[in-house]
C-alpha cells in the first residue's frame, strides 16, 4: 500500500533528476573523438513522507512491544479485557513493523513480489487493529450488560474465539493481493494505494464505515446502561455520577480520535483513484497510522493494572499515591 505510493513518488523524482543529467557529455574518452552521452548514477531521493511513516512505525513498534511484554510477563493480566488489549497491541506492533519494512523495501528491494508482501502485511495488520478495537467495544458492552456472568469461563472462551476469527479474517484480507487481487497488470483499475484495486479499496472503506457505525451504537448503549446503573445505586450516587460522567467523556474522546484518524482515509479511498495526486494519499494515510500510536495510550497505559505492572517492571515498586480502584459496572 504505502510501498507503492513511495515507489511512485520516487520514480517521479528520479525522472525529474534524470532530465538534468541526460545532457552530460563525457569529454574524457580519449579513444573516441566523438562525445559520449552518459547518465550519472544518483541515489534514489528519499521522500519526507516515507521518513515520517517510518518514524511513526518505529514509535508504534516500541509502544506496543512494551504493552505485549507487560501482558506476557504478568500472570494476573489474563482477563478477557487484557486478551483483547494484547491482540490489539500485537496488531499495532505488526503495523509498525510493516511501516519500517515498507521503508526498507522501497529503497533497497523494490520488486513486485516484495510490494505484494508489504501491502498484504499492512492490510492485515491495520484491519486487525480496527477489528480489535471493535472487539474491545463489544467486550465493554458485555461487561455492563452481563456484569454477573462476565468473568465466567464461557466469556473467556468467547473472547478467544472472537480473537481467532478476527485474525483469520485479517490474514485472508492480507493474502488477497498476493493471490491475484491486485492491479499490477491493469494500472487503470488501481486505487490510491497501488497495487490494491479500486473495488477492493472501496469494500475495505465501506467496511470501516460499518464498523464505526456499530461502535457508535454500542457506545451509545454503554452510556445508557452506565447511567441506569448510576441511578440505581443511591448510596454511592455522587461517586457514581462523577465516574459515569468521566466515562462518557472518555468514550467521546475514543470515538472522536478513531474517526479523526481513519475517516479521512476511508472517505478518500472511496472517491479517489490512482490518478489523484499522491500527496493527498500520504496526507490521509499518515493520520490513519497515527491511530496505532494512540491505541496503547487509550486502551493499555490508562488501565490501572497495566500501570501497576509497568511501575513494578521499571522501578520495582508502586508509588504511595497510586490507587488501584476495582473496576465497577459503571466504569466505561
Amino acid at each position: 500500500m504505502i510501498h507503492s505510493l513511495a515507489a511512485a513518488m520516487s520514480n517521479q523524482l528520479q525522472n525529474t533528476s534524470s532530465l538534468s543529467t541526460a545532457g552530460t557529455w563525457n569529454l574524457l574518452d580519449v579513444r573516441n573523438s566523438s562525445p559520449v552521452l552518459t547518465a550519472e548514477l544518483r541515489p534514489i531521493p528519499v521522500s519526507p513522507w516515507d521518513i515520517a511513516l517510518c518514524v511513526t512505525g518505529t514509535l508504534i513498534s516500541c509502544e506496543n512491544a512494551i504493552v505485549i511484554a507487560i501482558l506476557f510477563y504478568t500472570p494476573t493480566l489474563r482477563a478477557p479485557m487484557f486478551i483483547l488489549i494484547g491482540s490489539l497491541a500485537f496488531a499495532d506492533l505488526l503495523a509498525g513493523l510493516g511501516l519500517i519494512l515498507n521503508f526498507v523495501f522501497i529503497y533497497m528491494l523494490d520488486t513486485e513480489f516484495v510490494t505484494l508482501i508489504s501491502v498484504g502485511l499492512l492490510i492485515a495488520a491495520f484491519s486487525a487493529s480496527v477489528l480489535n478495537i471493535l472487539a474491545i467495544t463489544v467486550d465493554r458492552y458485555l461487561s455492563l450488560y452481563n456484569a454477573l456472568t462476565y468473568h465466567s469461563e464461557r466469556m473467556v472462551t468467547f473472547t478467544y474465539v472472537m480473537v481467532v476469527l478476527i485474525w483469520l479474517v485479517c490474514i485472508i484480507l492480507g493474502l488477497l493481493p498476493v493471490l491475484g487481487w491486485n492491479c499490477l497488470r491493469d494500472e487503470a483499475s488501481c486505487s490510491i494505494c497501488r497495487p490494491v484495486t479500486k473495488n477492493n479499496a472501496v469494500v475495505l472503506a465501506v467496511t470501516f464505515l460499518l464498523v464505526f457505525a456499530l461502535m457508535m451504537q454500542l457506545y451509545l448503549q454503554i452510556c445508557k446502561i452506565a447511567f441506569r446503573h448510576a441511578q440505581q445505586i443511591a448510596v454511592q450516587h455522587q461517586f457514581m455520577a462523577i465516574s459515569t460522567t468521566k466515562g462518557v467523556s472518555t468514550l467521546s474522546v475514543i470515538l472522536c480520535t478513531f474517526a479523526a484518524c481513519w475517516m479521512p482515509f476511508a472517505m478518500y479511498s472511496i472517491v479517489a483513484d490512482s490518478s489523484y495526486p499522491m500527496i493527498y494519499t500520504y496526507a490521509t494515510v499518515l493520520p490513519a497510522t497515527c491511530n496505532s500510536v494512540i491505541n496503547p495510550i487509550i486502551y493499555a497505559y490508562r488501565n490501572p493494572d497495566i500501570q501497576k505492572s509497568l511501575w513494578l517492571a521499571c522501578c520495582g515498586c508502586v508509588p504511595s499515591n497510586f490507587s488501584l480502584r476495582p473496576r465497577t459496572s459503571s466504569d466505561v
